[in-house]
């Protein structure tokens, strides 16, 4: 679908208006799944379903069939079936029009219908996780790696004494099996949850287990900055998040050629898109950052390239320069790579379990994290509707979106039945409870006390996602910032016969 944006500005509004479509309807599907479930639930056990919504809201289209509402709200989060029998939800779904008395209902038909929501998008990560084990999941290498790629210069984790090649084995004591990834088994994670003021990582060096090496957990910028942003501006502390902890490693990658610049060092030398970089000058490559710093100190040097082509590896030699065009304080040589987004990927095929335990796994101890810890996870690291809409749409960007969405599909359910079993009320979780309590007590909990609490219950849920969206809205429109340098477009290089001709 990329070639609409060829067709310039209305093909490129016609590609995002399709992205925004398909976002919307994967999205969607999840809430017809989960609000399904309930709605089977409640005509197997004879309660009266007055309205299937989807979104809430005033209603942007509405019909009856059968004694039920089905509609379409105008507030794009989430959905609901209207159960009268249930405890009051006025706030949301809007007061009973009948005037019917309503039959009791037993705890029991409560707590299966609550749960049954949860049930059917956890059914749907299922029916999802099997899929993805079947197609496959494409995963890079920082996914499946846990040796270190990149130590950035002067960062916690270089002035402890990390290195390139350190194939990390725990971090705090908590098993580590891949560098990336939305697991609790991950550095990135263990690094961002960690508690204390030095994070300790177990690693292996040349084959070998050396003592514990305490990292800081907190750059000395980051400290300044948490400082300042109590007397920041309105704008940073409404939209943007906190920052989280890094000690400024990454994973192993094998840099991958994306595009080439035009008569650039690297064109002329003839490396290809795809090609992969293995050694500069017999250094082994473990990161692109690596190899950008190298050539920053070989501007007039030649280096010779080792690099894996169709699965044959062979020698190229290049000699990096300052490019012809370029920003008035741009003083660092180049070789005219723009680098893959995502480099070489293969295809793993998780087992079904494995996806679903770990996706619960990883919600819950977020949800730890936010509760008992000391961590610098919050609140304001969570996402909404526009946040989960911005990954969608982006993976519907990827060249395997099919597969990506699958595998995200996965993740969401299962954080969506999770956290619907909360025991907070309008949650279904409250629902059980509340179910509970009347079967405690032996009769219903009603009145005009339980209106107001469910009612202030949904205002509260209600400013959450309020907040939680203006985190995600600033992650679009001001998440990136301005990268140092400007855009490959203010960098040009002349064709060779040209740079002669000048320097004559």
């Amino acid at each position: 679908m990329s070639w609409l944006s060829s067709l310039g500005p209305i093909g490129e509004a016609i590609r995002i208006a399709i992205l925004v479509f398909e976002v919307l309807l994967v999205f969607n599907l999840m809430i017809l799944v989960h609000e399904w479930g309930h709605f089977l639930a409640a005509r197997w056990r004879g309660l009266r379903v007055e309205a299937f919504y989807i979104w809430f809201g005033k209603p942007l289209w509405k019909k009856t069939i059968n004694g039920v509402e089905y509609g379409l709200g105008s507030i794009p989060a989430g959905g609901f079936v209207k159960l009268p029998q249930m405890a009051p939800m006025d706030a949301i779904e809007g007061e009973s029009n009948s005037t019917e008395p309503l039959p009791p209902i037993s705890p029991l038909d409560k707590i299966i219908v609550a749960f049954a929501g949860p049930l059917f998008s956890f059914l749907l990560a299922c029916g999802f996780a099997v899929l993805v084990s079947w197609l496959g999941k494409p995963q890079t290498e920082p996914f499946v790696t846990t040796t270190i790629g990149y130590v950035a210069k002067d960062s916690p984790g270089d002035k402890a004494g990390l290195k390139p090649g350190d194939k990390i084995l725990r971090i705090d004591g908590q098993q580590i099996n891949r560098f990336e990834g939305m697991t609790t088994d991950t550095v990135r994670w263990n690094v961002i949850a960690s508690e204390d003021k030095t994070i300790k990582f177990d690693v292996e060096r040349d084959g070998k287990a050396i003592p514990t090496i305490a990292v800081a957990s907190e750059w000395p910028e980051e400290e300044e900055a948490k400082s300042q942003s109590l007397l920041g501006s309105a704008r940073d502390a409404v939209f943007k998040r906190p920052p989280l902890r890094e000690v400024g490693i990454t994973g192993k990658e094998t840099p991958m050629v994306g595009e080439l610049q035009p008569h650039s060092p690297a064109e002329e030398a003839g490396l290809k898109p795809n090609d992969e970089l293995l050694k500069a000058d017999n250094l082994p490559i473990t990161h692109r950052l690596q190899l950008s710093d190298y050539i920053k100190t070989r501007e007039g040097k030649p280096i010779q390239l080792t690099i894996r082509r169709d699965n044959a590896e062979s020698t190229v030699t290049l000699t990096p320069r300052l490019p012809d065009k370029h920003p008035a304080d741009w003083t660092q040589p180049m070789v005219g790579i723009v680098w893959h987004a995502t480099g070489a990927r293969k295809l793993a095929y998780p087992e079904v379990w494995e996806q679903v335990s770990g996706a619960a796994k990883s919600l819950i101890s977020m949800v730890q994290k936010l509760v008992y810890s000391n961590s610098d996870i919050s609140p304001a690291h969570m996402s909404g509707p526009v946040g989960i809409g911005r990954v969608y749409y982006n993976l519907l960007q990827d060249p395997a979106a099919l597969l990506q969405i699958l595998w995200f599909s996965v993740v969401l359910n299962v954080n969506l039945a999770i956290m619907n079993m909360l025991p907070f009320p309008v949650l279904d979780g409250g629902h059980i409870v509340m179910a509970i309590g009347e079967a405690i007590r032996r009769r219903p909990l009603q009145g005009r006390f339980l209106e107001v609490f469910q009612t202030a219950c949904v205002l509260i849920l209600f400013g959450f996602m309020i907040f939680v969206t203006l985190k995600d809205t600033g992650d679009i429109f001001l998440g990136g910032g301005s990268k140092k340098g400007g855009g490959v477009s203010e960098f040009e290089w002349l064709p060779k016969e040209k740079r002669l001709e000048a320097t004559k």
